[in-house]
C-alpha cells in the first residue's frame, strides 16, 4: 500500500482500536505483577510492590487492617483509571464515534 494512503485511511481507523487493546493490556500487566507478588512468584522481596504488601498486610489483618486494605485500593484505583483512560482515548480517536 501507498504511505499516503495508509495514513489517510487506515492509521485514524486503527488508532481507537489500539489504544483501548494497549490500556487493557497495561491494566492487566498491572494486576499480573501484583497477583504474582502476592503469590511471592514476582521481583524480589527487597522490592515494593503492590502485591508483596497485600501478603505482607494479610497477617495484620485483625489488629492493624490498614496494612492491606490501602494497596488493595490503590491498586484497584490504579487500574481502574487506566481502563478508563483507554475508554477516553477511543471516544476521542475514533473517527466513527457519534458526538452530540
Amino acid at each position: 500500500m501507498h504511505p499516503a494512503i495508509m495514513r489517510r485511511h487506515l492509521l485514524p481507523n486503527v488508532m481507537a482500536p489500539l489504544a483501548t487493546i494497549g490500556t487493557l493490556h497495561i491494566a492487566a500487566a498491572i494486576v499480573a505483577e501484583a497477583s504474582l507478588s502476592y503469590l511471592g512468584l514476582g521481583v524480589p522481596k527487597e522490592t515494593v510492590t503492590w502485591g508483596a504488601m497485600l501478603a505482607d498486610g494479610q497477617l495484620y489483618l485483625g489488629t492493624s487492617w490498614w496494612v492491606a486494605v490501602f494497596p488493595g485500593i490503590a491498586l484497584m484505583l490504579t487500574s481502574l483509571a487506566v481502563n478508563i483512560t483507554g475508554d477516553a482515548l477511543r471516544d476521542v480517536a475514533d473517527p466513527k464515534a457519534y458526538r452530540r
